[in-house]
């Protein structure tokens, strides 16, 4: 049977259990079933709260993006408000799909709404689909031929078209805490049917706050890693199966870090870098520098941000800053990862510590401001070289005054043009403004 197809109630504690898919992984094994099975997201889900409400009353199903982290229980929520409001549920990958797949599930939801059902049109991961393939969803969600539900882990602000957004809801799933993850596990460690209880697994509650601590907020992560706990433990004589601190260890494997080169959290990870370097906090540099590179980041991307920064924030109260950032950028750019990380972090340690200001940026755009007031003001003619003797017989270079030969000219000839003369761009005392 269809285990999505089911006609029950969301808030039932004895609903009747889809069959799981065979060899799934337990993550998709146990899927809630109900939104009384659904761990965290209570801002959303709980009682009172706006889909709860929505569901209760049985009102229509607004289009929705859902935003959230990994693991947060996206696709499940989707799949639980179509099935309770008795609409059918396609579901696309914008990974694997393009335009002809959202035409056809289009045309299968007319086709279902000719004969009176609706349909809710789930599209896993929407960011990744390109404004054409937005744009081909527009009609169908605005004359209601479909309902959908989007997932994305980035920032639909920006990887979301502001026409669809405007016909739809956007909600925030939160990450879950480790209290909401180490449920999700004992619920594993009990289900008999879906889970690993026939398994008979033994594990202390030490290990179980490990796994979910490692997960990061992510149930998806903490699952897989408890399954592959207990199904690499061999059974003892009573058939218990005890799992070690060293095979937990080997489950999770590396570290995971909530980054994606290419996604919002890339960017949230260097604006914190930055911004701690531009605030003296050597301590807190270090960190968002490791986040970024144990996370996979690239470290000449970070050189070149450490660059910027020597200069825009550091500057002339501090030469050395571009130096030693320059320098950073060139071992890395020899060496590479891991000692790269290296110079990477005496860099980071240099500027974080460095005297800070901002003269030579507000210099720069304090002068741009007036270049873009006055982009049509004359070269004074004392400034301009007299390449020609028409050029000089018309003034070019005329009164213009040596300052090698001519120390006196520094203080008495003008160099800017004459409606911006006394103005003053660079201001050597500015800090930290």
């Amino acid at each position: 049977m269809d285990r999505w197809n089911s006609t029950r109630s969301l808030f039932s504690d004895d609903a009747p259990e889809p069959v799981p898919l065979d060899g799934a992984p337990l993550a998709e094994r146990m899927r809630p079933r109900s939104l009384a099975e659904f761990v965290g997201q209570d801002h959303l889900v709980g009682d009172g709260r706006v889909l709860r409400k929505l569901v209760e009353r049985g009102g229509a199903l607004p289009s929705l993006i859902l935003w959230g982290a990994p693991g947060t229980g996206k696709t499940t929520l989707a799949r639980l408000l179509a099935e309770n409001s008795g609409l059918r549920f396609i579901a696309l990958s914008a990974v694997f799909s393009g335009v002809k797949d959202l035409r056809d599930a289009i045309q299968q939801a007319k086709t279902e709404l000719s004969y009176g059902k609706r349909t809710v049109l789930f599209i896993d991961e929407i960011h990744r689909f390109n404004k054409a393939q937005q744009d081909a969803l527009l009609h169908a969600v605005e004359n209601g031929t479909v309902t959908l539900i989007g997932a994305t882990t980035e920032n639909p602000s920006f990887e979301v078209t502001g026409a669809l957004l405007s016909r739809s809801r956007v909600l925030v799933l939160n990450q879950l805490s480790e209290d909401e993850i180490k449920i999700v596990l004992r619920r594993a460690l009990d289900d008999a049917e879906r889970g690993l209880a026939r398994y008979n697994p033994s594990i202390s509650d030490e290990l179980l706050a490990r796994i979910a601590h490692s997960a990061g907020g992510d149930a998806r992560v903490a699952l897989t890693a408890l399954d592959a706990a207990v199904e690499s433990t061999n059974p003892d004589a009573s058939g218990t199966r005890t799992v070690t601190e060293q095979t937990v260890i080997e489950a999770l494997g590396r570290a995971h870090y909530a980054y994606d080169k290419g996604g919002e959290e890339h960017y949230n990870l260097i604006s914190a870098l930055i911004k701690s370097l531009r605030n003296s906090d050597v301590d807190a540099s270090l960190y968002w520098l490791a986040r970024m590179i144990e996370g996979g980041a690239d470290p000449i991307y970070i050189a070149r941000r450490l660059c910027i920064l020597a200069s825009e924030d550091i500057g002339l109260a501090d030469p050395q800053a571009m130096v030693q950032a320059a320098a950073a950028a060139d071992i890395v750019q020899l060496i590479g990862l891991p000692e790269g990380l290296f110079p990477l972090s005496q860099a980071v340690i240099y500027l974080a510590q460095a005297p800070k200001s901002n003269a030579v940026k507000s210099a720069y755009f304090a002068a741009a401001t007036d270049a873009a007031e006055t982009s049509r003001e004359p070269v004074p003619l004392h400034l301009r070289n007299a390449v020609t003797p028409l050029m000089k017989h018309v003034g070019y270079g005329k009164d213009y005054r040596y300052a090698h030969s001519d120390p006196d000219a520094k203080d008495e000839m003008e160099c800017l043009p004459p409606q911006l003369q006394g103005r003053r761009y660079f201001h050597e005392d500015e800090r930290d403004k």
